[in-house]
């Protein structure tokens, strides 16, 4: 990937998108195509198609879908599965059509099958049933990585993929109900604070196992992929450590400043035991996480502090 190239980045306003662009600013990319919903509706494929003849991007970073908890992937999966499966093949074909020369597609690890095992591997995917609650999301995904898998092997051109973990960091979602564990915990411990609250319960029995990577070391991992003659069809990007929810409850709290008691409530459910990726293969490559857990949990509280003082808090 050279600096003359034209970089489309897909959903380039969510929260992994806007981090891919600022690694591309830094590393000195600056034809990038970032066209809002108004000018390209990815679900609309003649429109796709009009917009990819016209501009010719040379590689693609598709960021883009329709996300969400498991109240809403459990109420709408016919709206997660469209949207998500028709964004996918709309923006590969429409890329392939165009003569793009390379496509990064982003998913993540929630296509893995629910009894996968730890660590897991690339090569668990459709393996075994996936978690029932987000599974029309996860083959929209899943469908996305094999389109860029067929498409590569039948065209010869550099179609391939990568799952991230659990991801955290600026541009984050902090709604009370439908946002993950971590930006959750951000949430409820900052409020406890400024509340002055004696207490903060932390659903379940806290010893569930999970990894999370920032996304800025993610962006990185993006650009790093983009560099590779020849990329893998499938990486995970991770960090490869993991922390129990009560440690990370306890970190969260010690970053923002709670001094209060943390208490859990075994009676709420814990999920899957332990979900960590397998991420030897994108290591192979040449490519390490490079921002710790404690150090990535002081600069997502500063973006915490600054969005929602700027009121560009996202809680959806």
């Amino acid at each position: 990937m050279t600096p003359e190239q034209k970089i489309f980045v897909a959903g380039h306003r969510g929260m992994v998108g806007s981090a891919v662009v600022r690694r591309l600013q830094a590393e000195g990319y600056s034809r990038l195509l970032l066209p809002g919903r108004a000018e390209l509706d990815l679900t609309r494929q003649e429109a796709v198609e009009h917009w990819f003849d016209a501009q010719r991007p040379d590689v693609v970073v598709f960021a883009a879908a329709k996300v969400g908890g498991i109240h809403a992937n459990s109420t709408y999966p016919a709206e997660f599965i469209y949207q998500n499966l028709i964004m996918a093949a709309n923006a590969v074909h429409g890329a392939w059509q165009s003569g793009t020369s390379r496509f990064l597609f982003l998913g993540s690890t929630c296509i893995y099958p629910r009894l996968a095992p730890q660590p897991i591997p690339e090569d668990a995917l459709l393996s075994s049933p996936l978690e029932p609650t987000n599974e029309a999301y996860a083959l929209a995904k899943i469908a996305g990585l094999k389109l860029c898998e067929f498409y590569r092997r039948q065209y010869g051109v550099l179609f391939h993929s990568a799952m991230p973990t659990n991801l955290y960091g600026p541009g984050d979602n902090y709604h009370p109900e439908n946002s993950h564990v971590l930006p959750a915990l951000i949430r409820r411990f900052h409020e406890a604070k400024l509340a002055g609250a004696e207490t903060v319960t932390v659903w379940g029995s806290g010893t569930p196992l999970r990894e999370f990577l920032h996304v800025d070391d993610l962006a990185a991992a993006v650009v790093h992929l983009l560099n590779l003659e020849n990329p893998p069809d499938l990486v995970n990007v991770g960090s490869g450590q993991e922390i129990s929810i009560r440690q990370l409850a306890d970190l969260v709290a010690q970053t923002v400043g709670y001094s209060g008691r943390i208490e859990t409530n075994p009676s709420k459910p814990d999920g899957t035991p332990r979900k960590l990726c397998d991420i030897s293969r994108l290591s192979a490559t040449g490519w390490q996480p490079q921002i710790s857990l404690s150090d990535g949990l002081r600069s997502a509280y500063d973006a915490f502090l600054r969005e929602h003082d700027s009121q560009t808090l996202r809680s959806v």
